[in-house]
């Protein structure tokens, strides 16, 4: 199973998902954002001066993120790294296009490690810099995984 790194941008406390990073162990990443049309305050002054991207539609990022799984397929699934719980709810969420129907993707596991923190990001509350570091945290020999 290959190791892959999550975090996610989301506005307040069980508000909308801005944005969406996966950072792979075999360095393959992928990172969009999504529109935020009332960010909270906190969000504002936090999250949105640092996204460093525009915007795409849900369907787009949907298709995006399809693409990026799929190149995974055949290769012995994924295991989903996350240190918080909603990175893999707003995840598993967007894996959805409608009733019934969810993007092709390989098989997957999750591991939730509230030991794993973002904290040497060097851009904190951007996605993808907070997933880089919790891959670099995870991997490196001092995590004692």
């Amino acid at each position: 199973m290959i190791k892959v790194f999550i975090d996610t941008e989301f506005n307040e406390f069980q508000g909308e998902l801005i944005s969406l990073a996966l950072v792979a162990e075999t360095g393959e990443e992928f990172y969009e954002v999504l529109p935020c049309e009332n960010p909270g305050a906190w969000v504002s002054q936090h999250v949105m001066p640092f996204l460093e991207k525009e915007p795409i539609t849900k369907e787009l990022f949907q298709v995006k993120l399809q693409n990026f799984l799929i190149q995974f397929m055949g290769r012995g699934g994924l295991t989903i790294i996350s240190d918080w719980p909603d990175d893999i709810k707003y995840f598993c969420e967007s894996l959805i296009v409608g009733p019934g129907v969810a993007i092709s993707h390989p098989p997957m596991g999750f591991i939730l490690d509230r030991n794993l923190s973002s904290g040497h990001s060097k851009v904190p509350h951007n996605a993808l810099y907070d997933a880089r570091a919790i891959a670099d945290m995870y991997l490196s020999k001092d995590y004692g995984h």
